[in-house]
């Protein structure tokens, strides 16, 4: 029976894939859990439809995203922390680098930040931003007194 996966289905496919699969399969699983529908040439078309809209919303995400990339790129990020002698009252992680860009109008998800383990002492760090579509931005990350 030819159906089309309305969710991706580990090793089956990805939504608005056409696969071919035993009748027993389909209606006992993939039907019953919304994850598949027939192809008959109605939902066929629908199908083609909601790829071709798909499609454009991921090509103009990705510009914008890329804009972000651009706009992130080799930026330096300034974060005013409490500390003592070099040393920070606590420690600076994702959510709060996360915090930062939330004040200054850029929505960067805490999941996106890598940082290898929370900043403890005052000074610049290296910082590789993952981005949707595969892309990366590094930005510089300096932590400040508040008191300056």
């Amino acid at each position: 029976m030819k159906v089309i996966l309305l969710k991706e289905v580990a090793k089956l496919g990805r939504e608005g894939d056409i696969v071919e699969v035993a009748d027993g399969y389909a209606r006992n699983f993939l039907f019953p859990q919304n994850l598949a529908k027939t192809a008959t040439d109605q939902n066929l078309k629908e199908a083609e439809a909601q790829k071709e809209k798909k499609k454009k919303s991921d090509q103009a995400e990705l510009g914008e995203t890329q804009k972000l990339a651009e706009q992130l790129e080799g930026r330096e990020l300034f974060v005013k922390v409490k500390e003592k002698d070099g040393k920070l009252f606590g420690s600076v992680n994702e959510k709060t680098i996360s915090k930062t860009f939330a004040s200054e109008g850029l929505e960067i998800s805490p999941e996106s930040i890598e940082l290898p383990e929370p900043i403890k002492e005052v000074g610049d760090y290296d910082v590789k931003i993952n981005l949707p579509h595969g892309l990366e931005a590094n930005i510089k990350v300096i932590l400040v007194s508040e008191e300056a």
